[in-house]
């Protein structure tokens, strides 16, 4: 045999079967990495609604806010229920995060943000009148309504689902 013909030990060929042998690819990262990522953004979300909920109930308050009325209260229980949800539904998700409680969890924020954005838009606690601001505020708040009126569906099939993911 020539050295032409022969197979070299540093060529890509698997010797034992004759066949070029497929580059191996790196493993895909391990769960743990994500659940940690994921545990700490449920941790971050509940301490950004324990701040808002400080700062619109306690210090400052709401009443510092130039452009809230006197208004504000009828809306505030359901601003409040808003907040406590997600605080309560990303604590629980800190510690335990299967498909379907993480589901119902987004289904439960979704219902009460909607119940408050709803509220919202009938109070209309803010004084802008004869500005723009006033369209600007409701375009958002119509935004808010469609955005969580999606995820309340997608949180639904979800949930029917198992909480099955496509990845």
């Amino acid at each position: 045999m020539s050295a032409a013909t022969e197979h070299q030990p540093s060529d890509s060929r698997d010797h034992r079967a004759g066949h070029l042998s497929e580059p191996r690819e790196a493993p895909p990262p391990g769960r743990a990495g994500r659940a940690s990522s994921t545990t700490g953004s449920y941790f971050g979300g509940a301490v950004v609604n324990v701040v808002l909920l400080v700062l619109v109930n306690r210090w400052p308050g709401w009443e510092v806010v130039p452009f809230l009325t006197d208004r504000m209260p009828l809306v505030l229980g359901l601003v409040n229920a808003s907040l406590v949800v997600g605080i309560v539904v990303n604590l629980v998700l800190t510690v335990w995060h299967p498909p379907r409680l993480k589901a119902l969890g987004d289904l439960a924020i979704g219902a009460v943000g909607t119940a408050a954005m709803v509220r919202i838009w009938q109070v209309f606690p803010f004084d802008l009148q004869g500005s723009a601001w006033e369209t600007v505020v409701r375009v958002l708040l119509v935004v808010g309504l469609v955005g969580t009126g999606m995820s309340i569906l997608v949180a639904l099939v979800r949930l029917v689902r198992g909480g099955r993911n496509r990845t």
